[in-house]
């Protein structure tokens, strides 16, 4: 149940800058260590065990709001050039 309603919070997050992780990721000459931070951050949303757990309150969940924002621009703002600029324009051409 927790799990359901911190992947709809983050995800009204993080929709623009996921989808553009997604197009980077997609991209033919993406670098393995974007896969592999993709694949982290995944585990980290997905795994039962937090920095903080999700059983305080409001606590357990703004470190995920918190974290994963964060770990995804990270992983954006270290792209290379051409790769950032194909995700940005797939990323906003697709935005409703």
């Amino acid at each position: 149940m927790f799990k359901l309603k911190r992947l709809t919070l983050l995800w009204a997050v993080l929709r623009g800058d996921a989808r553009q992780l997604w197009f980077a990721l997609r991209h033919p000459s993406a670098p393995g260590w974007l896969k592999l931070g993709t694949a982290l951050i995944v585990l980290y949303v997905l795994s039962p065990i937090d920095l903080i757990p999700d059983v305080l309150p409001v606590i357990g969940i703004v470190d995920d709001l918190v974290l994963v924002p964060l770990a995804i621009r990270w992983l954006l703002k270290r792209l290379p050039p051409d790769i950032a600029r194909a995700a940005a324009a797939r990323g906003t051409r697709a935005a409703p």
